[in-house]
Formats: structure tokens, sequence, C-alpha cells
């Protein structure tokens, strides 16, 4: 059954397979107990909530016996990081600039479990980032790497760009060796993460991550975070990029996972304008469109605010009247980054006596 397996992983795209225990990740229950009353979690209720099915895979689904752990690819072909000297152009993370591997990785992992089940009669449930699995313990305690010091599992053979799912089966398969950690004293991802969202090696405190900030988080995002985001409009790849165990890493060989050119690096002129028909058809396919057409604009109003390019006040003032109090405020703090104090108090004469929105006058306000 395991040569089927692989040999399957192998025909279906994934890069690394291996089989561990659904009561193999024990200290998970400590480590989740630790963030939550840290308040580490931020908004993110649902972690909570689903706690005791996220710690223990068996509460999930009790009769699983052998959870299989299945890693692909999806290495970039330069390092994000570059575009941070093109503050004029979005950067996107990488895992979002092509089609959403959520559908991906879940089509093939139904292939495989599938095959499986037809094989062994066993039964088979399949999970790819969408239901309470921790995915990184699992995927260390099956062998495929180890999680590093910035949270994310690292691989000796692939880095850190991995995408994970996992196949729970009622079959015993046995259990492969855990991955040991192999970061040493190395803290590249750490001193590399524009925020400092890491507390503490292996800690992170999502309510300063640029991911959570730019993808989760529903409301504004916090002053303090905001020059430090730059021209980051949907999540942030410097950790994982941080890491030396990258020069082991490959581009990725699956095609409907390679970067979609359009998305490499996008003009915030083109993004600003971008209406939310025009938003849903621009990221067709891509996880980019799941945070709506508002917070995406929010983001890139945050990053025209950083490009220090007045060219880009037309397209920000549009947004001054926006029926979106969260593109509200975020368009009045950039144009107080980029225009001259006489021209910006000439607009706050002409909107700021209007607004109704509390958290649109509290910008009006510290942009005083």
């Amino acid at each position: 059954m395991r040569a089927f397996l692989q040999e399957e992983a192998r025909n279906n795209g994934f890069d690394l397979i291996g089989i561990t225990r659904p009561n193999a990740i024990p200290a998970a229950r400590a480590h989740l107990q630790r963030a939550l009353a840290a308040g580490y979690l931020g908004t993110m209720d649902w972690m909570e909530e689903t706690f005791e099915r996220r710690v223990a895979p068996d509460v999930l689904w009790p009769d699983v016996r052998s959870v299989i752990m299945l890693a692909m690819n999806y290495g970039p072909g330069t390092d994000p990081r570059a575009l941070q000297d093109h503050p004029g152009r979005g950067a996107i993370s990488v895992y979002a600039r092509h089609r959403d591997y959520h559908d991906l990785i879940k089509g093939r992992l139904k292939q495989i479990a599938s095959r499986f089940a037809a094989r062994t009669g066993e039964e088979v449930k399949v999970f790819v980032d969408t239901a309470p699995v921790m995915e990184k313990p699992l995927a260390a305690a099956a062998g495929l790497g180890w999680q590093g010091k910035h949270t994310n599992l690292v691989s000796r053979t692939h880095g850190s760009w991995l995408f994970l799912g996992s196949v729970f089966t009622t079959a015993d398969l046995g259990a492969d060796a855990p991955e040991n950690d192999h970061c040493g004293s190395c803290r590249a991802c750490l001193d590399s993460c524009p925020t400092h969202a890491f507390p503490a090696p292996y800690q992170l405190d999502a309510r300063r991550c640029i991911s959570y900030l730019t993808i989760e988080l529903k409301e504004q995002i916090p002053p303090g975070f905001r020059k430090a985001i730059g021209n980051r409009i949907y999540g942030c790849d410097d950790c994982l990029a941080a890491c030396p165990w990258n020069k082991f890493a490959q581009v990725t060989h699956e095609i409907k996972l390679q970067t979609r050119e359009e998305l490499k690096a996008p003009a915030l002129s083109m993004l600003l304008g971008l209406d939310d028909r025009a938003f849903r058809h621009f990221f067709s396919g891509s996880p980019v469109k799941r945070i709506g057409r508002d917070r995406f604009i929010r983001n890139a109003l945050l990053a025209a605010g950083n490009s220090n390019d007045a060219n880009l006040v037309p397209h920000i003032e549009k947004h001054m009247t926006d029926p979106s109090p969260l593109v509200r405020g975020m368009a009045v703090w950039a144009l107080h980054q980029l225009l001259p104090p006489a021209a910006f108090e000439t607009l706050r004469k002409r909107f700021a006596s209007d607004e109704t929105d509390d958290t649109v006058k509290a910008e009006w306000e510290t942009a005083t």
C-alpha cells in the first residue's frame, strides 16, 4: 500500500509523502493554548471554536487510524522580496499568483484517496486547509520536514515552498519517523520580518503578521504597521524567502502553480481602478478574490501611500467617495503621505466635514 501511495503521489504531482498516526501531535494542544491565551491569533475566532478537533485528528474523525500527508512544491523562479525595490508595483504572495491551490490540491487528493479506497475497501477523507486540521505539525510528524522558527514547514529538499494536504483513512498503515529540526542557531526568518511578528523562535503573533493584516483582518490596518507593509498588497513571503534551506528549493514543475504574468508585479495605478466586477474578473481563480474588493483596495491604497509617487494621487483621490469606509479611511491616510500640507488641507475642507463614519473621521483626526 505504501508503494502504491507513493506512485499515486508522484503521478498526481506531489513531491513528498509521509504517513503518521492521528495521535502523533500531542504537543499541539499546549502550543495552541499558549497562542490563544496570549491573543496571538487576533480575530481568528474559529481557531478557538474548533480547538478540540484541531489538536486531535481522532476527534475530528474518530475512525481515523492513519494520516497520509502530502506536499506539492510551488517554488518561485525568483526571490519575491526583489519586488520591494519597485514601490509602484503591488507585491502579491507567491502562493496567490496562480490558480487557487485549494481546488488543485483537493482535486488531486481525491483522485489518490478514491483509488486507495477502491483498492483497500477502507474509508477515506481528504482535507486541504479548509478544515480544523493542523497540517504543519502532522507533516512534520510524517517526516516531510520540520516546523522552522517561522512556524512554517521546512524541507531539506524543497525549502519552504510547499502546499500541504492530507488523506485521513481507516487503514492502519504504520508511521514514518518524524524529521529532526535543522534550524540550529539560524535566525534569518525571524530577523527578516518587517513587522517583528515573532515574539520568540517558533512563535508567531498573527496580529503583527503582514499576511494576517492584509488577508484575515477585516478592519482597518493599524497605523503602526502601515509603513512596514510597504507594497505588499496580499500576504508576505519574507520569512519564507529568507530561509537558507531554500538553496535546495526548485521552481515548481506544476504548470497550474506557475505565476500568472499579470500577477507578477501589477501596477498600483491599474489595481486602484478596479471596481467590484473588474476585481472579480482580474483575480478569477485566484485566492486573492476571497478577501473581496474593499479589503483589496484598502491594501492597494496603503501601498500607494508608501510609494512616494505623487502620480498616484488622482487614482487615490477618487476613492474619497467610495461607499466603503474601509476604502475611504485608507485613502485619507494615503493622500496624507503623498500630498503637500496645503493640498491635503484643501481636501480636508472638501471631504472631512461630510464624513459620517467614525473610523474615517479618526483617520482625518490622526492626519491633523
